[in-house]
């Protein structure tokens, strides 16, 4: 965590030299103009319609935040000469909430996959209103409660959050005057054309395969989890912004995930010889997620002067005028909450308490899920809303239905605070009013939460989600499924060894911070080891080369590393991002065929 600090503060310190223009606004700015508003409510249609596809057909979604920002140009900068970044966040912002809502299109695809299983009974198929309807109060929730973390995250932690540092200096750049700003614009814009042609070259169904997407190497089950390399300079850009150590822990991850737990498996017979990496994931996802969440809360516990802190200096940064206000955050929490529960009941059926109980067991699932995203780049809502599935089957059993549910709204309303906290890094490094960040956000999230609840039954009529030959079968909805499908079985389904795996990771991830607070660098982050066992080990891998490339050529010359490999990755990671935004725009209107 210390290093993660460090690095990001160096960057700051890059970013907001004189030759990229000052972090104050010009007196007299209107950042929350109206059309900043208009074209953010535009950016938000195209990239909540978009970001579906891409999640289905991925499994993940990449960094959205830096393409909004590049659409927010095209949209504010081509048409008007007063251009500035601080509309441009605005606009960005939008996007990023709007896509952020879209990203829980893997709970519909895994109610799809339940409904198609010969093993249990689901029969729950949500219409486009009733998603809409319920996607828009759980996300908007999801917002409120984001706000007064921001203070504690952002600005006294100082957190990562790579993909918001990407987005601030890409707005930086795109608003940039001088020699020095043209130099990092054309690092970025360099790092962005080859991201994008690296995609198009491996990307099959849409051109010539002109390079192996991913290079297995080693064993039969090496092969099967696909350890090797991903040729995606997003994820090498991502590992160049994270840092080398929180890399380092991704790697150990990624070992013990995917080469030494499957032999293990196999060993002892949890596996069958004929295993798939599906398999193996069910598995080891309790251990990394006992790490992660232990981990998290263990450093709450740490920082919790730190965390009182915030909150004593929060009605002060109210008075101020930046802020959102309490009072607001307050009677919004209290009237999306009731009428999340409301829908819930009407139009679910779930059951008043078990809302209730989602609604509380999120905010732990947002504190620790945030950390982790500021410190890997990596949100891990979706892995650890598998833990609040099997909570729910502890409370629950056997309704399969109100698990999904229930675990679903847990996840709807952390993973919006996900946005939120990328566009409040962003605004922090070009000065931003987190007021106007968080208005956006929530005009936003009602558009997302309309294209994903429109958009899905279009792409799973069109590409199909269940079966062999399903165009978008989401990995990330196949473990859902599959989790409700051995909860329906009851906890003595659970794969052997799992529980106890569980407890063991979380003792480590408590130990592991304790030392981590006392300096000690050789250390590996809990959360960093967490995500690394979750994670595709390919793109573990390259994120690693990103961070070995950073560092040799920080030795080799500081002074043009801290001037343009901020913006270099930042085009790594855009680029790739642009073009898979692009491309399901293109297949829906029928322009290219998957």
């Amino acid at each position: 965590m210390a290093h993660a600090t460090q690095k990001v503060d160096l960057k700051a310190v890059v970013v907001e030299r004189p030759a990229h223009g000052p972090r104050d606004k010009p007196a007299g700015l209107r950042e929350f103009s109206p059309r900043a508003i208009l074209c953010g409510l535009g950016v938000a249609v195209v990239m909540g319609a978009s970001y579906p596809y891409v999640v289905l057909k991925l499994g993940f979604g990449p960094n959205v935040s830096v393409v909004a920002a590049f659409f927010g140009y095209l949209a504010l900068g081509i048409v008007f000469k007063d251009y500035n970044r601080w509309e441009n966040n605005i606009v960005q912002t939008a996007g990023t909430a709007a896509a952020q809502t879209a990203f829980m299109c893997v709970l519909l695809a895994a109610f799809d996959m339940l409904a198609a299983s010969d093993t249990v009974s689901f029969n729950l198929i949500l219409t486009p209103l009733q998603s809409f309807v319920w996607l828009t109060t759980a996300g908007l929730l999801g917002v409120l409660l984001a706000v007064p973390m921001r203070q504690h995250f952002v600005v006294d932690e100082k957190l990562t959050y790579a993909d918001g540092l990407a987005a601030g200096e890409t707005l930086i750049v795109l608003d940039g005057r001088g020699t020095q700003a043209r130099a990092a614009a054309w690092a970025l814009a360099g790092g962005a054309i080859a991201s994008a042609a690296v995609m198009l070259m491996t990307e099959d169904a849409y051109v010539l395969k002109w390079f192996p997407s991913v290079l297995l190497v080693g064993t039969a089950v090496t092969m099967t989890t696909g350890v090797g390399i991903n040729w995606s300079l997003l994820s090498l850009g991502s590992g160049m912004l994270v840092g080398l150590r929180i890399n380092i822990s991704m790697l150990v991850g990624m070992v013990i995930s995917w080469i030494v737990a499957p032999y293990a498996l196999l060993h002892y017979g949890v596996l069958a010889e004929r295993f798939t990496k599906n398999d193996v994931l069910l598995w080891v996802m309790w251990p990394a997620t006992g790490l992660m969440v232990s981990g998290g809360l263990a450093a709450l516990v740490l920082r919790w002067s730190i965390l009182v802190k915030t909150f004593r200096n929060l009605s002060t940064a109210s008075v101020s005028g930046e802020d959102f206000p309490l009072k607001w955050v307050g009677v919004g929490v209290a009237v999306t909450g009731v009428a999340l529960i409301v829908v819930q009941k009407v139009s679910l059926g779930l059951d008043i308490w078990m809302t209730v109980v989602a609604i509380l067991l999120s905010l732990p699932l947002m504190l620790v899920g945030l950390r982790v995203l500021g410190e890997t780049n990596w949100g891990p809502i979706s892995a650890m809303s598998n833990l609040m599935q099997g909570i729910f089957g502890v409370l629950a059993p056997g309704q399969m239905a109100a698990n999904m549910i229930a675990s679903g709204t847990t996840g709807t309303i952390a993973v919006e605070s996900e946005a939120l906290m990328q566009d409040y890094k962003a605004g922090d490094m070009i000065g931003s009013s987190p007021k106007y960040l968080t208005m956006m956000q929530l005009l936003a999230t009602p558009v997302g939460a309309a294209a994903v609840s429109w958009m899905y039954p279009l792409l799973r009529n069109t590409y199909g989600i269940v079966g062999e030959n399903a165009g978008l079968a989401s990995p990330t909805s196949r473990r859902w499924a599959g989790f409700a499908e051995i909860l329906s079985k009851g906890l003595s389904a659970l794969p052997p060894g799992a529980v106890t795996a569980l407890v063991i990771f979380s003792i480590l991830g408590v130990i592991f911070t304790v030392l981590e607070g006392r300096k000690k660098k050789w250390v590996p982050s809990p959360t960093g080891v967490g995500i690394g066992m979750l994670v595709p080990a390919a793109v573990i891998f390259v994120m690693f080369l990103g961070a070995v490339a950073d560092r040799i050529w920080w030795k080799a010359d500081r002074r043009s590393n801290e001037l343009y490999m901020t913006p270099l990755a930042s085009g790594l990671i855009a680029g790739e991002a642009i073009i898979a935004v692009v491309i399901p725009l293109l297949a829906v209107l029928g322009l290219v065929h998957p």
